[in-house]
């Protein structure tokens, strides 16, 4: 079995926002939508701060699909547009998707956006991977861990490119990869787990 997965260090992660804007390049990604967002936490806007001047700190928490075992989105599309594919990915196929929304609501993440309007990119172009299916309008989309770099063996384009190699990258079941050993060795957390999701994104300090 494989389960692909990434695992994010907040100890690492400075806020650069580089990984919202390499998955939004390499995934075709149109104007007004993000897979990949930057949180800041407890804190009610980006780039805000816990306490109070000059006792101040901030926590970065970048947040996109977490790839559930036990998807609620997945439950919840009555298509089977949204699947759990061979390789632990939660992925979603644009032809069966009727734009109901069901999965929006059930996603505990808000991992996901629609496409209202026939998608505009600033470019006025596409760009990125080719391989990427272009969304169209009345279609949701997310996060696909990069399927298409990480079906040939490539890591996520948001790994390759953190300057603060905050993400690690790796296979949740082979015991030995480097993403297992920080899991184990970091007392890594997930979001939310009393949803129980079993997201496959893991977090550590």
């Amino acid at each position: 079995m494989t389960r692909l997965a990434i695992a994010v260090s907040l100890d690492r992660c400075v806020g650069c926002h580089t990984c919202v804007i390499s998955c939004k390049m390499q995934n075709n990604i149109p104007e007004g939508i993000m897979w990949n967002r930057v949180l800041t936490q407890n804190c009610d806007v980006t780039d805000g701060a816990e306490g109070t001047y000059p006792d101040v700190s901030r926590t970065y928490l970048p947040v996109a699909c977490q790839h559930c075992q036990n998807a609620a989105c997945q439950r919840a599309c009555p298509t089977g547009a949204t699947y759990l594919d061979d390789k632990g990915r939660v992925e979603i196929d644009y032809d069966k998707c009727i734009g109901c929304r069901m999965c929006m609501a059930a996603c505990p993440y808000n991992a996901r956006s629609f496409n209202w309007q026939e998608p505009v990119r600033i470019t006025g172009a596409n760009y990125g991977d080719a391989a990427v299916p272009e969304r169209h309008k009345g279609v949701a989309e997310k996060c696909t861990l990069c399927k298409e770099r990480t079906d040939q063996g490539e890591e996520p384009m948001c790994v390759v490119c953190c300057p603060a190699h905050a993400r690690i990258y790796g296979d949740l079941d082979d015991p030995n990869s480097e993403i297992s050993k920080v899991i184990r060795d970091r007392n890594a957390w997930t979001l939310l787990e009393e949803q129980g999701t079993r997201p496959s994104v893991h977090y550590f300090d």
